[in-house]
């Protein structure tokens, strides 16, 4: 019948619907529960309002308040909550851009005068929020014309330049623009936004306001200096309860704060943003990680290279990262009669300048280079965090270049042997990440990227890892895998990337002698296991609350005499424990209780508290404190705990049978 047509739902089942029938009409017909938490729709793949007609055949899928796509709807639609709430009590403000991000969202606004939002602020802010919320105001949108949008907003300088700029997600077309009204009290608020929204405020609740922050307009430091209120919202307020747990728990694994407390690194001054001082106990952890990574490398057959930290301009103009990458870059040094030397943000172009040092043959690939390479790269000042993003990092960087028929062979024993790694350090939820070709500043063929990518897609699929695909997110050069894990408290880190890399190869005219006795291009794999050292070891601080496993802990045992005349042995007792392999000191009783000095040691999450008095002196026995057990074992034998503890480091293991659930309660134990 004409005036029916037919929609097809998730689970492949179609259903005749009226012309003109609302996602949220076939929600009710579904079901209550599913009409209540639909929060918007899917028409053949594209978001929606719940209230958008289906005019034509269509595959249909509801959008309910549990899901990611829902959450984002729920943090989409409280950010212009807010933006009508702040606009509201601060008559005059100026609003830019509000959109959801990870578990939350924020606004940019701009006060008159110059002002600052405050901490009592956010509360009224808040406070009118639910005011409007129980308002149960419409999310109406509304198609305009481009000149339209300019008059709405005549004395919006950030939304007329969006519209003046034409960007598509934020509601500005060729010739058109979005809006959303909340009508009330007239005109009522409106927004420029593409959306899609809830169906009314009364549809959200279960929010808060974080933090004040600021933040340059477009991220342009030339820019004005807005002010970003960051809130988060959720399903229910069992959710936003829970979340605030996990903000909580994060905080307490900071690893800035844990680095200061076990004196692992420290951040002074002086040394300027985005960089850290390794102090001894941090700088053992590290050397732990990386000669861990050299072990694995070569057992896997890789070649360990070294290679300058700066480099004349010529190499990254063949590389293309002067083209392509030069935001990212240190200015350069004038040096050798005005030659420019810029120091390295990647390692490649050295590692290819070695493959390039003699002639390969076919016989000779796969050729695996890898380096503990140190890189130094801009970032602004507002982004810097702590080991997470810093201006100067290492990475444990590979490099493979292999012929054509090996790339995916390769990409499949790169996954396993990148998931290997990350599991002995005590991580098992992974999933990835394929970006492909963006859109702009890309270098190379349309049948070279294709070919990269299909590549990619098949490794990936034979790892049996889920994966979503981040359309345009590659680098300039060629697409990747970003290999992504969960930490102990759920949250979602980037670690490894796997890259091939056509362009490259060509850029250097790389070549190898193949089987027919011709010559041909090596195609090129980039590979960073840990993504780089420092970031890889903060996400470990707040994985483990700075309880490490006992094969990375700085520290592996204090050995506390209970009195004076303990002590010879308890020297004894670590020397002994040195001689083995175990990192370990002694805190003497010249100048604390022993209660003060087991306080401390469990403070600093040594995995073992050894503790030596007159019985032990005299059967060479040890007190055992072992991080996270209720109770200390007495009277166990020095040469029984040496071989407990050293078969404990050689099997990565801990004291504790799970050394991320709950380590402070460990340490306080």
């Amino acid at each position: 019948m004409a005036d029916q047509v037919t929609i097809t739902l998730p689970d492949g089942s179609e259903r005749e619907v009226p012309r003109g029938t609302t996602p949220l009409d076939v929600a009710a017909s579904i079901g209550k529960r599913l009409a209540k938490a639909a929060v918007a729709a899917k028409i053949d793949g594209a978001l929606v309002d719940l209230d958008r007609p289906i005019e034509a055949a269509a595959e249909v899928a509801i959008v309910t308040d549990d899901t990611d796509e829902g959450r984002a709807v729920l943090r989409h639609s409280t950010a212009h909550v807010m933006a009508q709430a702040v606009l509201d009590l601060f008559p005059g403000a100026k609003f830019a851009i509000g959109p959801p991000i990870a578990d939350g969202f924020y606004y940019d606004f701009e006060l008159p005068g110059g002002a600052h939002f405050s901490e009592d602020d956010l509360e009224r802010i808040e406070a009118r929020m639910r005011e409007i919320v129980g308002a149960d105001q419409p999310f109406v949108r509304e198609e305009l014309s481009r000149d339209e949008g300019l008059d709405l907003f005549a004395d919006q300088p950030y939304k007329r330049e969006i519209i003046e700029g034409v960007d598509p997600s934020e509601g500005a077309g060729e010739g058109a623009v979005s809006v959303y009204r909340n009508p009330h009290d007239g005109d009522g608020f409106v927004d420029l936004c593409r959306g899609p929204h809830v169906p009314s405020t009364k549809r959200l609740g279960a929010f808060k306001l974080m933090k004040v922050a600021g933040a340059y307009w477009r991220g342009d430091e030339k820019r004005p200096m807005l002010q970003r209120i960051y809130g988060t919202a959720w399903e229910s307020a069992k959710a936003l309860e829970e979340h605030l747990r996990r903000i909580e728990e994060a905080e307490r694994r900071d690893h800035r704060r844990l680095g200061v407390e076990l004196d692992l690194l420290s951040f002074p001054e002086e040394l300027g943003a985005g960089l850290a001082l390794w102090h001894p106990k941090g700088a053992v952890v590290r050397r732990a990680m990386e000669d861990f990574s050299r072990q694995q490398h070569e057992k896997a057959d890789y070649a360990l290279v070294y290679t300058p930290h700066i480099a004349r301009s010529t190499l990254w103009e063949t590389s293309g990262h002067l083209d392509f990458y030069a935001d990212g870059m240190y200015p350069p040094m004038e040096l050798d009669e005005g030659h420019a030397y810029y120091p390295k943000p990647m390692n490649c172009p050295f590692h290819i300048l070695i493959y390039k040092s003699d002639i390969r043959s076919y016989r000779d690939l796969p050729m695996r280079i890898f380096e503990l390479g140190t890189v130094y790269r801009y970032e602004r000042s507002g982004v810097l965090h702590g080991l997470m993003r810093t201006r100067g990092f290492t990475q444990d960087d590979s490099h493979i270049f292999c012929t054509p028929e090996q790339v995916v062979p390769e990409l499949q024993s790169l996954l396993g042997f990148v998931l290997d790694v990350l599991r002995a350090f005590g991580f098992s939820e992974f999933e990835a990440d394929i970006s492909t070709r963006p859109a702009e500043k890309s270098v190379g063929s349309d049948a070279d990227w294709e070919m990269a990518t299909d590549a990619l897609f098949e490794a990936i699929k034979a790892s049996g890892l889920s994966y979503d695909v981040a359309e345009g997110e590659g680098a300039f050069y060629g697409p990747k895998i970003d290999i992504h894990l969960r930490d102990a408290i759920g949250r979602r880190w980037q670690m490894s990337t796997l890259q091939v890399d056509f362009q490259e190869p060509q850029r250097f005219e790389m070549e190898y002698v193949g089987a027919d006795n011709e010559r041909h291009r090596p195609i090129m794999i980039h590979r960073a296991l840990f993504g780089s050292v420092e970031r890889f070891f903060g996400v470990l601080v707040e994985h483990y609350a700075g309880a490490f496993p006992t094969w990375l802990a700085p520290v592996q045992a204090t050995v506390l005499p209970v009195a004076d005349r303990h002590e010879a042995y308890a020297r004894e007792v670590a020397g002994r424990l040195r001689d083995a392999g175990v990192r370990v000191e002694v805190l003497d009783a010249t100048h604390d209780t022993l209660g003060a000095r087991v306080r401390k040691a469990k403070m600093q999450k040594v995995p073992y508290v050894l503790v030596v008095g007159d019985d032990d002196v005299d059967g060479r026995t040890l007190g055992v404190n072992a991080r996270g057990a209720d109770q200390p074992e007495r009277g166990v034998g020095l040469e029984e705990f040496v071989t407990r503890v050293t078969a404990e480091i050689a099997e990565r293991g801990s004291p504790e049978r799970d050394p991320a659930g709950d380590p402070e309660g460990a340490a306080a134990a």
